[in-house]
């Protein structure tokens, strides 16, 4: 079959390159691509969200499946476009329709959920404009640090934590009355904070059926010790190690099963990833957020954990015969260490070339804020590239990442020297 990828980050090069690998792939197409993605597909240089163009590489490429990687295009409704066009309503979408999107499209929207369906969850109340007098009456009833979120879509920026009451206040005040977050921010919710170690599930189902994917474990600070900015991530490791047989049988039980009953109740369509957020406070599990689609860079170690051929599963999803489906997991470690611009997540130039990739032995290189120039790769964006590996346990797969990454070179190249550093 054809199948079109949308995206253009390491995630989508991840699942390019494990979709490439597959005999039922004929021809592969990534819209719009990267330079990675334009080695095993056909780059389209199209919008993700400009679903008429994309209509367009469809129906002109006889694509029969459509692997959506961000966040955007599914909240926006791509689903939902090609059930309702006649042309392409026979096509496979991976990815949620609009209303189970809502899960990452909207903070409230997900909290009422995991509420409504008794799934573990911090407090929270939510709060706009209007009511920004009662946030601030919250946030006193609260002990710090404080939590709170930007109800809407802010590209991952739009989580705050602080440990002064005042400065929380005067966030909440930025957030609902100075449109700090844009339209993301017309709601804020304020949680309670949970003190614990963070995780994420990835679970994929095609509405009726299941299967959970390998554990993984990502980084978001831009500094060592987890300190500095927040970013899209600088690095992961799957499996999580604390995540055990216990713990695992508790996230089933208690919040995996009653998510994917919850969206048959509440009439969510849905046939893609589910990104469960998690934190472990002792030795139990709570949710922090929902994603409906992979995570970056979770995805460069958790599909390359996936001895399964891929289109296989997606056809298995788009058909709902998940059940059928017997997932089968590399007992390997992988770790992924992501390097990113000098100046990232703040100011940070484009256009410098990268060399040494042809030096690289034993990993695998994810690209994602990169692109071809004239012959030559260069950097185009924050995060630009994941260099993945495998080991038998998360150390020895962190050290050959470490070693790839000596070879690999640009202007200003920045990278965390410690991931995997809190699970000793």
């Amino acid at each position: 079959m054809n199948i079109l990828v949308l995206g253009s980050g390491g995630r989508e090069h991840t699942i390019a390159w494990k979709l490439a690998q597959s005999d039922n792939c004929r021809n592969l197409f990534v819209a719009p691509g990267n330079s990675g993605t334009a080695s095993i597909a056909t780059n389209v240089p199209v919008n993700v969200t400009d679903f008429k163009a994309i209509k367009e590489i469809v129906l002109n490429n006889n694509i029969t499946m459509v692997v959506v990687g961000p966040e955007d295009p599914l909240v926006q409704g791509i689903h939902d476009f090609f059930l309702d066009d006649e042309a392409l309503k026979n096509v496979a979408v991976i990815g949620p329709q609009k209303a189970a999107a809502e899960l990452e499209g909207s903070k409230e929207f997900a909290k009422e959920f995991l509420y409504k369906h008794n799934i573990p969850t911090a407090a929270y109340k939510s709060f706009n404009a209007k009511t920004v007098e009662d946030g601030y009456t919250f946030l006193e009833t609260l002990k710090p640090p404080y939590v709170l979120k930007a109800d809407g879509l802010a590209a991952g920026k739009g989580v705050v934590i602080l440990e002064n009451l005042n400065e929380a206040k005067a966030e909440l005040k930025a957030m609902l009355v100075d449109a700090k977050f844009g339209n993301a921010s017309t709601k804020v919710v304020i949680e309670e904070f949970l003190d614990g170690i963070e995780l994420s599930c990835f679970v994929l189902t095609d509405g009726k059926n299941y299967k959970i994917l390998p554990t993984a474990k990502d980084y978001k600070r831009i500094g060592e010790g987890d300190t500095g900015l927040n970013t899209g991530g600088m690095g992961a490791i799957s499996p999580v190690p604390f995540a055990d047989g216990t713990f695992m049988a508790k996230i089933k039980d208690r919040i995996v099963e009653p998510t994917i009953k919850g969206l048959q109740k509440d009439n969510l369509p849905y046939k893609g990833f589910v990104f469960i957020g998690l934190i472990k406070v002792g030795k139990e599990p709570y949710v922090i957020e929902y994603n409906v689609r992979l995570g970056d860079p979770e995805t460069e170690v958790v599909l390359p954990r996936l001895k399964n051929d891929l289109v296989e599963v997606f056809q298995a999803v788009a058909n709902q015969t998940l059940d059928t489906v017997t997932i089968e997991i590399d007992e390997r470690a992988a770790t992924t260490i992501m390097l990113v611009s000098g100046g990232y997540p703040e100011a940070y130039e484009k256009g410098k070339e990268i060399s040494g990739l042809d030096a690289i032995e034993g990993s695998i290189v994810f690209h994602a804020g990169a692109q071809e120039k004239d012959g030559k790769i260069v950097t185009s964006g924050g995060r630009v590239m994941a260099v993945t590996s495998y080991g038998e346990t998360y150390k020895e797969a962190i050290k050959k990442s470490y070693q790839n990454i000596e070879k690999l070179h640009f202007d200003k190249m920045n990278y965390r020297n410690d991931i995997g550093f809190d699970l000793d």
